[in-house]
């Protein structure tokens, strides 16, 4: 009566350790594919109408291209924020580095333009409604190691669902 108990014990002990490992398997690849591969993220404000809408946008972002150089003009990136690194800015980028950009300093008030060459080791970031949009124009090239990520695929709302374009606007 005592080694039946004791089987049935060890095959409860035996499921459980075996589930627990499936679980500790299961979250040990959502933390390297969220840390290294790819990741969701909640989108929302006017800077990039009307790419992206204000009421917010769930994209997927991959972690890979910009460690390979693989950002271009035309992309929309993930970058923190040079003046509150608490924050992640959603952008599109408009040139990289040796580009000469030029761009309204104040396209609300003033015609007014300026000229510079995005230096090594920087990308110039654009939101596409430059009417709302704090971006490279107020704080200058962003270094290309705060670029945290590619957006590539728009999950929400679902009659947007699909890969997001590369075109600039």
């Amino acid at each position: 009566m005592w080694a039946a108990k004791l089987r049935q014990w060890r095959i409860v002990v035996k499921e459980a350790v075996d589930r627990t490992v499936i679980v500790a398997k299961f979250l040990c690849f959502l933390h390297i594919t969220n840390t290294y591969i790819c990741f969701p993220t909640l989108v929302y404000g006017p800077s990039m109408l009307p790419t992206l809408n204000m009421k917010g946008d769930v994209l997927l972002s991959e972690r890979v291209s910009h460690r390979l150089g693989k950002v271009e003009v035309g992309d929309v990136i993930l970058v923190k924020s040079p003046e509150n690194p608490l924050k992640t800015l959603t952008k599109r980028v408009a040139g990289m580095e040796g580009d000469r950009i030029t761009f309204l300093v104040d396209p609300r008030n003033t015609d007014i333009s300026a000229t510079v060459v995005v230096p090594k080791g920087h990308v110039w970031i654009q939101g596409d409604n430059i009417y709302a949009s704090k971006d490279s124009r107020h704080f200058g090239p962003v270094p290309y190691g705060l670029i945290e990520g590619k957006a590539f695929f728009r999950v929400w709302p679902p009659d947007e669902f699909g890969v997001l374009g590369r075109c600039l606007q």
